[in-house]
């Protein structure tokens, strides 16, 4: 486990995260494409998730870096492992998260479309089957969310004429971009989770910078239903919708 230079990097933040962490790095290695880099950006955890990582890479097929992020946020930790792949040579950036599990043509498709051109790709999400989604996980909340979507590009904070693509969906746990454009616009907001949809936000700074930004929906990561799980469909597609739901106390975002 090193820092070597690897041009394609895939970023992960992690907080407390020993209970599934496992999965997302067995997804990684079962890729047709492992010639990438993989950083952990650890958000002060006080489990075994950093140690179950470096047990992990003393047979991965990748070089996996360890980063430590203290300040809370998933967007805080992401960006620190970002800006840790762009100083140690990263061009190419994607990111999923924890408790998901890229498809295994995951990265070999993220760096398709950013060697065809695109600075920003924002991909598709579908439940974990290994958590035995019903018919209306399957089908009804991921239909909520798309209609959601297809409401936020008529809003008013997403219609400024100083965007240069236009609005799409995206998941803070399946997207990748270019090195160049995560430091032309500004990066990942550094945020308590609880505070702001960073993908989103993440989304608009780059739509400020460049026309090349295209929702693959051949880019597919399943992601975990424990916070659908836990909060209810309308509690947690508030809480998608900038934040108009949140749990009382900080603590009950983090959803273990």
């Amino acid at each position: 486990m090193g820092e070597a230079s690897t041009p394609f990097t895939v970023v992960i933040p992690a907080f407390n995260e020993s209970a599934s962490i496992t999965g997302a790095l067995e997804a990684l290695a079962a890729q047709s494409d492992t010639r990438f880099r993989l950083v952990i950006a650890d958000n002060a955890s006080t489990d075994d998730t950093t140690a179950i990582v470096t047990r992990f890479a003393a047979t991965a097929p990748f070089p996996i870096d360890i980063v430590t992020e203290p300040a809370p946020g998933a967007g805080t930790a992401a960006d620190t492992g970002f800006r840790h792949a762009i100083a140690t040579g990263a061009t190419q950036l994607a990111r999923t998260d924890a408790d998901c599990r890229p498809a295994p043509d995951w990265v070999a498709t993220a760096r398709a479309y950013l060697d065809g051109g695109a600075e920003m790709v924002c991909g598709r999400s579908v439940p974990r089957r290994d958590e035995h989604p019903s018919w209306a996980e399957r089908t009804l909340y991921p239909a909520a969310v798309r209609l959601a979507a297809l409401y936020g590009r008529h809003r008013r904070a997403h219609r400024s004429a100083g965007f240069r693509s236009p609005y799409v969906l995206v998941h803070g746990h399946n997207l990748a971009m270019s090195s160049w454009l995560y430091l032309s616009c500004g990066g990942t907001a550094r945020e308590a989770l609880e505070e702001g949809s960073e993908d989103v936000t993440l989304l608009n700074r780059a739509r400020r910078h460049t026309d090349r930004i295209v929702r693959a929906e051949d880019l597919v990561v399943e992601s975990s239903l424990r916070r659908l799980r836990a909060w209810g469909p309308r509690r947690t597609l508030l809480w998608h919708w900038d934040r108009r739901w949140h749990p009382a106390t900080p603590d009950e975002v983090h959803i273990r």
